[in-house]
């Protein structure tokens, strides 16, 4: 789920982008003439997905009038966010808005506390800082709290916090939500636009770093993950498509020499994240389900080709539309294994520093 529908993802966030093209203008015999400069990719590319050496299952049929979009590009498509923060449910569908769901959960607690404090009208509001947040299939750690904590992954910067207090606020001397939010969440610099805000409220919505060291955390370093979005309470397209696709990756992976379980086991720090793990699970709604499927594939920072070059896509995050089970085996091989974006399936993606990619 996009946040427009859990915390609002407002317009006007500054972004790094990168045009495919640039053009300058030159006067020729009097007259104007545009000559196309070729800007490299910021990444290693691929035009197309490989075919598949091997059989793969079929693309399930969709219900009458939710057809995929073949014609619009992707590139671009994504919308810009500085961090996708992923709810662990346990569920692998929920609600169209997930605000609404997991009544009487640490998780569902947790989403509604997010958009009380970050969305529209909340108390760290910020139209500047785009975060997504997004429910996932994970499981919640058994460290966590039935009602009062929840467990949760955080993306571009790889940390997995087992508990997090879904309370948005308590006792002054307790970390709460947040408290959370406020070391985490938070743009660590203010835009420009915002330089005439009274300097109390500049730095109210600015990221406290003293408070990280209230929520203990795993660093993933070497773990990939695909995140495919199976949300079918929102749209049927994700919803249908998306269960083939997981246990298509979860097939080609362990082929490959990755143990991914069917839920991802998420309970202890140990089995989170190593060279030969793969985390697959489904999440809702990221928008543009007419590009179904969506999936989102996470290449953590410190991952090596060969066990031995620094991946070329190694902290950022790549977005693929319109994927189908075929075009899982080129997927794998060519971004995971590989290192290389495939352009045709491309809708953007997000750096390290929660800078926007594009071609």
């Amino acid at each position: 789920m996009r946040l427009p529908r859990t915390i609002p993802l407002l317009k006007g966030a500054t972004s790094k982008t990168v045009p495919p093209t640039r053009c300058f203008s030159t006067t020729i015999s009097h007259s104007r003439s545009r000559i196309p400069l070729d800007i490299p990719p910021p990444f290693p590319v691929t035009q197309t997905c490989p075919e598949p050496s091997c059989s793969c299952p079929p693309t399930p049929e969709l219900p009458e009038g939710l057809p995929i979009d073949y014609d619009q590009p992707l590139n671009g498509t994504m919308a810009a966010y500085t961090q996708q923060l992923l709810i662990c449910t346990g569920q692998r569908d929920w609600t169209s808005r997930i605000e609404e769901d997991g009544q009487g959960t640490g998780w569902g607690d947790l989403a509604r506390g997010l958009k009380k404090l970050m969305g529209r009208g909340g108390q760290y509001a910020d139209p500047f800082n785009n975060v997504l947040v997004s429910n996932s299939s994970f499981p919640s750690s058994s460290t966590a709290a039935a009602s009062t904590s929840a467990s949760a992954f955080l993306f571009p910067s790889f940390k997995y916090f087992p508990s997090v207090p879904v309370e948005p606020t308590s006792t002054p001397a307790k970390p709460d939500l947040s408290t959370f939010v406020r070391g985490f969440l938070l743009p660590e610099q203010l835009s420009a636009f915002q330089s005439s805000l009274p300097e109390s409220k500049q730095a109210e919505l600015t990221r406290r770093p003293e408070l990280v060291a209230d929520f203990p955390a795993v660093d993933v370093r070497h773990s990939p993950f695909v995140l495919i979005c199976g949300h079918g309470g929102r749209d049927m397209r994700c919803g249908i498509i998306a269960p083939v696709l997981e246990e298509t990756f979860r097939s080609v992976l362990g082929a490959k020499g990755f143990t991914a379980s069917a839920m991802g086991d998420v309970n202890g720090g140990e089995s989170i994240d190593s060279p030969g793990r793969a985390h697959i699970g489904l999440i809702s709604h990221v928008g543009g389900h007419k590009y179904a499927g969506n999936v989102i594939v996470y290449i953590p920072p410190e991952m090596k080709l060969g066990g031995e070059t620094l991946h070329p896509l190694a902290g950022k995050g790549i977005w693929y539309g319109r994927i189908e089970p075929k075009h899982v085996p080129g997927i794998v091989e060519e971004t995971i294994l590989g290192g290389r974006v495939v352009k045709d399936h491309f809708r953007g993606g997000i750096g390290r520093e929660g800078d926007i990619l594009r071609l």
